[in-house]
């Protein structure tokens, strides 16, 4: 007779796991988890997928144009233009004007003095900006990267948890192989032939 051979077929329970940010589903096809529409993580890896390229962009190659980098810029110019123009008053116009010393030669060279104080006191603070700016893309790019693999971990362990539940739910059944060896109906036909000479 030849060999038996057992065949074992596991069916797995339909399973779904869900908490607030996502849901996962198993069943005999495999396991499948997405994050729940409109929920913090989807959100975020929404956010990160649409928006990656910008950012690195903007990390590598800071600019002034930001609407935050311009508020700041326009802010420091501002402050820049009434502080030289109280200094050109306080400290060059008026002390001259008083002394009936006011020379064009003199205010000329005094005020380009001041010109340029202020032109590299902006052209620092415009370097400083775009660092800081680089920085701060840097922390942003952390975060959300941070955010968006929580979100990775969260799928992961959903769908731990469903394809656990699922062989939990699971269902075995076996079928036996007789092999290639006699078969029933040639031992039906052996047995006949015995009796047919017993009887004889």
């Amino acid at each position: 007779m030849g060999k038996k051979s057992n065949k074992t077929t596991t069916t797995y329970g339909n399973t779904t796991t869900k908490n607030p940010y996502a849901t996962a589903s198993t069943n005999n096809s495999g396991t499948t988890a997405s994050f729940n529409e409109g929920s913090a993580l989807d959100t975020v890896y929404n956010f990160v997928n649409n928006n990656i390229n910008s950012l690195l962009d903007e990390y590598l190659n800071p600019n002034l144009n930001s609407t935050t980098n311009q508020a700041k810029l326009n802010a420091y110019t501002t402050a820049l233009n009434n502080e030289t123009t109280k200094n050109l008053e306080n400290n060059i116009i008026n002390p001259l004007s008083n002394r009936n010393m006011v020379r064009s030669s003199q205010a000329t060279d005094l005020y380009k003095n001041l010109s340029d104080t202020a032109t590299d006191s902006l052209s620092s603070y415009i370097n400083d900006l775009l660092a800081e700016s680089q920085n701060n893309t840097a922390s942003v790019l952390n975060n959300l990267l941070s955010a968006y693999m929580q979100g990775y971990n969260v799928i992961s362990d959903m769908q731990n948890q469903s394809l656990a539940t699922s062989k939990g739910n699971a269902t075995t059944t076996t079928e036996y192989n007789s092999g290639s060896g006699i078969g029933t109906s040639q031992i039906t036909n052996i047995l006949g032939n015995i009796a047919k000479i017993f009887a004889g």
